[in-house]
């Protein structure tokens, strides 16, 4: 008896270390680093107002097209419409396991999950699915429903849902409302938050074997809304779900109040404005509904509804580092391989004069992928840590970037600077290029020059501005307007010299494994992919698993830091402005919570004021 008893007590010390019992209790949030802000008990998200009333319609405008509905497949990858996943207008069709608060970093809460376990060193994630949760027509969110997800976005989907299952070891279904992922050695700790993002799909609606085909039949999905009539290529309605399950969860108090939402499409942003300032709009936020500019406001703000008030403009204080636009180059061609040639056309964008004649001096300049946050490499002096990472690729980063006192040159605003010219040229001369009869030519004796790809009037006056500059030196540059369809194709094939502004970069407070999709040598030759740049650089991939497997905050920052100085060094783009403030406008009929998180207005929170 004392023998077995002395068995059963090792059999379960032995059981109680098991990786499976590492997790303590099933938990109501998750976050990348340190614990969730808000309690078990919370009731809504400080952004949101639980008491918005109900009701009303909205129309957004956007500038595009579409010719599908299935958001998850390469065909038509940018031409899906939009609202059916959506970063901006919210996810009105397919929701994820875990919600996004946009009041933190990167802290996720249950959705269709009502709780999660992981286990310490983030090596395995069980998620239990909330038992009320449906699909729109009222079948239950199961097991199965996640099993058949990642099976159909292996073999059908688009990255990067393609590439989940590359890190998982095994997917099982562990209860009725169970499911558990458990990763192999390519996951990193960021993975388990990615896999908690994903959106599910209904098993019951979709068909495998032609899932890749794309569709325009309204899709079924366990999200607030239905889609209502579809447009091709024009305008997609949504129709708030009556009985739409989550209405009633933490995460989703006080949001999804219209009854209808209409997304018209447009062919440019000129005629999208107009639609807006004639009303057939309700709320304006530029072309990609990111923030106008401020110079936009004080010129073209001055119809009758701006000024008699119908037409509010309110901004919102940014607590995420700026969008980042600019003319990014095709490192894949010969032309711009080597670095010192783009460094030397970095130095050749006259902001100065830009922003005091284009942006009435309201704009500042973009300088760092992470400005304006402890991720910043500007005025931070490479730390021990930075240094370590930085060892095994001597010489990539250079002395002032280390040293955090870089900044990119600054012109007299006079347009004629002829210093920058100089120091431009200098450096392209060391680089083997020379000027004969006024013309530019690279070392093999070949004009040198290029095109650039623009969408919109603003980008061609950039892209204007920057071809006289280039041409001071015999560098002669064209520029080619295409629709938001045909450069959305052209950027998938990567078939393009230059770009600007629709290769802008939106960062956060935690950065993660979508870096590997914009700078990863593994993504640089994807199709779809979004290293538009064509990145491949092994100390880029080093930086990045570092910060997507760091433990501490302390070595979390300092793989940021060193991916943001080399992004500096490599000057794969010419970072141009941003404006530090987001701006929108909208109709007078719409309310909105008087807080706005980090990330600045949130659509989704937004409500038709009653009569």
């Amino acid at each position: 008896m004392r023998r077995t008893a002395l068995w059963l007590t090792a059999a379960l010390s032995l059981l109680s270390i098991l990786p499976r019992n590492a997790s303590a209790e099933p938990r109501h949030a998750i976050a990348m680093q340190g614990e969730p802000a808000l309690p078990g008990d919370f009731t809504h998200f400080g952004y949101a107002n639980p008491d918005a009333p109900k009701g009303g319609e909205i129309t957004y405008c956007v500038v595009g097209t579409f010719d599908n509905l299935n958001p998850f497949i390469l065909k038509s990858l940018r031409t899906t419409a939009r609202g059916v996943i959506d970063t901006i207008f919210g996810n009105l069709v397919f929701e994820p396991l875990m919600q996004r608060n946009m009041d933190e970093a990167f802290s996720l809460y249950g959705l269709l999950a009502k709780s999660v376990e992981m286990d310490e060193d983030r090596k395995w994630i069980e998620f239990h699915l909330d038992p009320d949760a449906k699909w729109s027509d009222g079948q239950p969110v199961t097991p199965e429903d996640v099993l058949f997800t990642y099976d159909v976005f292996t073999e059908k989907g688009r990255p990067p849902y393609s590439d989940r299952m590359k890190r998982v070891e095994k997917l099982e279904k562990t209860g009725d409302h169970s499911v558990r992922f458990t990763f192999n050695e390519h996951a990193d700790r960021e993975f388990p938050l990615i896999i908690a993002a994903t959106p599910i799909v209904p098993k019951h609606f979709f068909d495998k074997e032609s899932f890749d085909r794309g569709t325009l039949k309204p899709v079924t999905g366990s999200g607030p809304y239905l889609i209502e009539q579809v447009v091709p290529g024009q305008r997609i309605v949504f129709r708030r779900n009556q009985d739409y399950w989550g209405k009633d969860t933490p995460t989703k108090r006080g949001f999804d109040n219209f009854d209808r939402i209409t997304i018209e499409y447009f062919l440019n942003a000129t005629a999208q404005f107009e639609a807006f300032k004639k009303g057939i709009c309700t709320a304006y936020a530029g072309p990609l509904y990111t923030g106008m500019g401020p110079l936009q406001v004080e010129r073209e703000f001055d119809f009758p509804a701006a000024k008699d008030g119908r037409v509010i403009v309110k901004a919102y204080d940014l607590g995420i580092p700026p969008v980042v636009n600019g003319f990014l180059f095709n490192t894949r061609l010969y032309k711009f391989a080597d670095p010192t040639v783009r460094r030397a056309l970095g130095m050749l964008y006259d902001f100065e004069w830009a922003n005091k004649n284009m942006f009435g001096g309201k704009l500042t300049r973009t300088m760092s992928y992470w400005q304006g946050s402890e991720l910043s490499a500007l005025g931070h002096p490479a730390s021990e840590k930075e240094k370590a990472l930085l060892a095994p690729f001597p010489g990539r980063v250079p002395a002032d970037v280390m040293d955090g006192t870089w900044r990119p040159p600054v012109n007299d605003g006079s347009g004629q600077d002829r210093a920058a010219l100089k120091a431009a040229l200098d450096l392209l001369r060391s680089a083997g290029f020379r000027i004969e009869n006024g013309v530019m030519l690279d070392p093999d004796g070949q004009a040198f020059g290029f095109e650039i790809l623009t969408a919109s009037q603003e980008e061609e006056r950039l892209a204007a501005l920057y071809q006289r500059t280039l041409a001071k030196l015999g560098i002669a540059v064209t520029i080619r307007a295409l629709d938001g369809d045909q450069i959305q194709s052209r950027k998938q094939r990567f078939d393009f010299e230059v770009l600007i502004g629709s290769s802008g970069f939106n960062n956060s407070l935690s950065p993660g494994i979508e870096q590997i999709g914009r700078w990863g040598s593994e993504a640089a030759d994807r199709e779809g992919s979004f290293n538009l740049a064509g990145v491949s650089d092994p100390a880029v991939d080093a930086a990045i698993e570092a910060m997507l497997n760091a433990r501490e905050k302390d070595d979390f920052v300092a793989a940021v830091r060193v991916l943001d100085r080399l992004l500096i060094s490599g000057n794969y783009m010419v970072p141009m402005q941003h404006n530090p403030q987001q701006l929108i406008a909208y109709w007078n009929k719409l309310g909105n919570p008087e807080k706005g998180p980090l990330f600045g207005f949130q659509l989704p929170t937004w409500w038709v004021k009653p009569n």
